[in-house]
């Protein structure tokens, strides 16, 4: 009975094979022959690391995806672009640049992540050549999160304001402040279509330079072909239509509020001078930095029970702002301008480039990001539900958001007799001038205040914390002996470098820093890492081994499905990438604030924010291929690639890791004639002619 128990060992294995079949097998498979050499290295390693964790439940992983894509761009980038593209005709674009970029990319890093449990580095043991693209993707994550949590800042800071003025009005509420000029006005424009000549006349005259229409009248009577001698002599259609030139700059209290006393930046020359630090500013990011730090301190365990709060609270105060949107004089004119379409526009290839572009900033794959979160998961997990259902939360999120910015922007449009297009705006001149405008035109506005900050702090949360998730993870998996046990400190330590950084973008002339990160650290780089990442994968890899490593975790998957991403990945969706190189090279500007120029050393700087991350892939590569002793070498899948638990490490591609109970040679490897036995977590040898040894005497 002894000798029939050991025989059924080896004769056991995971396929239902004999030993001499395995053999055979494991001779022929360049995966599994090229793993035996190191195998036993992997097992001790794997078995000394501390685990890495799960998430809690499938809904954490689902609001933490939701929360990532739906971030600050869906409520202050995505309806400008609307309006500015044809209104609604612009969905078609987007929608179309959804399903050919957007969805593919979602789901592969989904599937990448979730296959290996490892993070945007070691993730790449699938073919390490491409190993840099992890590291470049955490050098764009830790860029960006460096300046967005200065922008959560920011939110808090005007939450803050608003809560405790809720008894008061908002400092921003009305001109008459200590930090407003006299070109500060609250007051509504005149409305010239309901008035007498003489009334035109005086009202507009009231909105012009007096010195500079003086100076003007010599240039109008040769223009015009009239003598004008005096100011007195002009008409309101000359006033109207012939001296814009002369338009006093008036600017909005909500305006002098942000620009002269949250930033201050009149007091800064500039880049070459940005200036003292602003306490308030400091505090309030330490303040951001430790709430990051409290919430992702014992990783997914603690980020994905916040996530059901952060994730969901911006939908209730959308509903909010358009419930009361809605009910407001005026807001057609919003609604009608941001959705009324115009298909003529849609001939233009800048429409396409902008949809491309929204749809990839929002989902955000080449962040890292995606990848690292679905390394989180349980590995049957259905990613490709998620990643449809995600992908159109987002857009859904994006439209419904468009209609609560524009039913007030038709409001303030309504009640200051300024034209929308003069309102609308997007990113922080949506956010901290033209929408705080608004919600202080309302009755009770502290009230609204505060709701719209809190809502633009918890949409800036998810996104943070993904990014900064992708940051710790990434360098936690490659070290996790060392810095696994002590996530908690290393995650301390990474937010507190993030806020030593964010500092200088505190300061009075701390803006122009903060546009100039965000201008470069995430643009035409995020593009190359994700052309790379989907050669690199569907071509170097191989699709089809992809695609059986994506059934091995979710099952065989119909023809149509399998038809769709195979074009998707293997020609439309790097074509697409391709085309928003293009359109972003086409439409490329140096960064701009305002009137500011920027000095060409700033031009310099964030070229280097480019094209940091590509040099890292290229390292990476050059790394390498000296370690593996060439590029053949260096594309080839290492031993622990695939599932990480042995009980997922099915089919005759992946051999057991974690269970194997084994010593090497002296050398520290295995002979090649090793076989496996699954079920009982042993290796065996087969004898050179390819008998089986006796294994009591011959198991490992």
């Amino acid at each position: 009975m002894e000798d029939a128990s050991k025989q059924t060992d080896i004769e056991g294995n995971a396929f239902g094979k004999n030993d001499l079949e395995r053999s055979a097998e494991i001779e022929n498979d360049t995966n599994v022959q090229d793993a035996t050499p190191n195998i036993a290295n992997e097992a001790v390693k794997l078995k000394d690391e501390p685990e890495r964790g799960n998430w809690s439940g499938k809904l954490d992983f689902l609001l933490s995806c939701i929360g990532y894509a739906v971030g600050l761009g869906n409520v202050w980038r995505f309806p400008y672009l609307c309006y500015r593209n044809g209104g609604g005709a612009f969905l078609v674009p987007y929608v179309i640049m959804l399903l050919v970029a957007g969805l593919p990319l979602f789901f592969l890093e989904l599937c990448l992540g979730q296959f290996s449990s490892q993070g945007p580095v070691t993730a790449w043991s699938l073919s390490p050549l491409f190993m840099g693209i992890g590291w470049a993707m955490i050098l764009i994550s830790a860029m960006v999160c460096t300046y967005y949590n200065v922008i959560i800042m920011y939110a808090v800071y005007y939450m803050f304001v608003s809560f405790v003025n809720l008894d008061d009005e908002l400092p921003w509420q009305r001109c008459g402040k200590a930090w407003n000029t006299e070109r500060c006005r609250d007051e509504p424009y005149p409305d010239l279509t309901n008035m007498n000549e003489t009334m035109k006349v005086n009202a507009t005259l009231g909105l012009k330079d007096q010195t500079c229409l003086t100076n003007m009248l010599t240039k109008l009577s040769t223009k015009l072909g009239e003598t004008f001698t005096s100011i007195a002599q002009l008409n309101s259609t000359i006033l109207t239509d012939h001296t814009d030139d002369c338009d006093i700059q008036f600017e909005t209290a909500s305006s002098e509020y942000w620009n002269r006393y949250v930033l201050r930046v009149h007091e800064s020359d500039g880049l070459e001078d940005i200036g003292g630090v602003s306490l308030k500013n400091v505090l309030c990011l330490l303040i951001c930095w430790l709430f990051i730090f409290f919430c992702l301190m014992k990783g997914v365990k603690s980020s994905g029970k916040v996530v059901y709060f952060t994730a969901t609270f911006p939908y209730v105060v959308l509903l909010i702002l358009l419930v009361r949107g809605v009910t407001l004089p005026g807001y057609y004119k919003g609604i009608e301008f941001y959705i009324f379409p115009k298909w003529e526009l849609l001939k233009n290839a800048k429409v396409w480039g902008d949809a491309a572009t929204q749809i990839f900033y929002s989902l955000g794959p080449a962040f890292g990001g995606l990848l690292t979160m679905a390394s989180y998961n349980k590995f049957h997990n259905n990613c490709l539900r998620d990643a449809v259902i995600v992908s159109f939360i987002n857009c859904g999120t994006s439209v419904f958001a468009g209609f609560a910015i524009f039913s007030l922007l038709g409001y303030i449009s309504y009640t200051t007799n300024v034209p929308i297009d003069k309102v609308a705006d997007d990113g922080p001149g949506l956010a901290f001038i033209a929408y705080p405008e608004g919600i202080a035109r309302l009755p009770s506005p502290p009230i609204f205040a505060f709701l719209f900050f809190f809502m633009l702090f918890t949409l800036g949360l998810d996104s943070q914390f993904a990014m900064m998730e992708t940051v710790i993870s990434g360098i936690t998996d490659v070290f996790p002996r060392q810095l696994r046990s002590k996530k908690a400190l290393f995650t301390f330590f990474c937010c507190m470098v993030g806020f030593v950084l964010g500092i200088p973008q505190t300061c009075k002339g701390g803006i122009y820093l903060l546009t100039l990160v965000d201008w470069y650290s995430g643009s035409y780089n995020l593009m190359i890492v994700s052309f790379v990442e989907v050669v690199g994968i569907n071509y170097v890899y191989g699709i089809n081994n992809f695609r059986q490593d994506i059934e091995l975790m979710l099952g065989k998957k119909s023809p149509i499905i399998w038809a769709y991403f195979y074009t998707m990945w293997c020609a439309i969706t790097p074509l697409a990438i391709l085309f928003i190189v293009i359109m972003m090279a086409i439409n490329y500007s140096p960064a701009v604030l305002g009137d500011y120029t920027y000095p060409p050393f700033a031009e310099a700087i964030g070229w280097m924010m480019v094209m940091a991350p590509l040099v890292l892939i290229i390292i990476g590569a050059i790394v390498q291929m000296i370690r593996k002793g060439g590029i053949r070498a260096a594309i080839k899948s290492e031993p622990e690639w695939g599932p990480a638990n042995d009980e997922d490490r099915k089919g005759p591609r992946y051999a057991p890791i974690q269970t194997l109970q084994a010593a090497p040679d002296g050398n520290g490897h295995y002979p090649s004639n090793v076989g496996y036995n699954s079920e009982k977590g042993n290796i065996y040898m087969v004898g050179q002619d390819n008998k089986a040894m006796t294994p009591e005497q011959e198991r490992l």
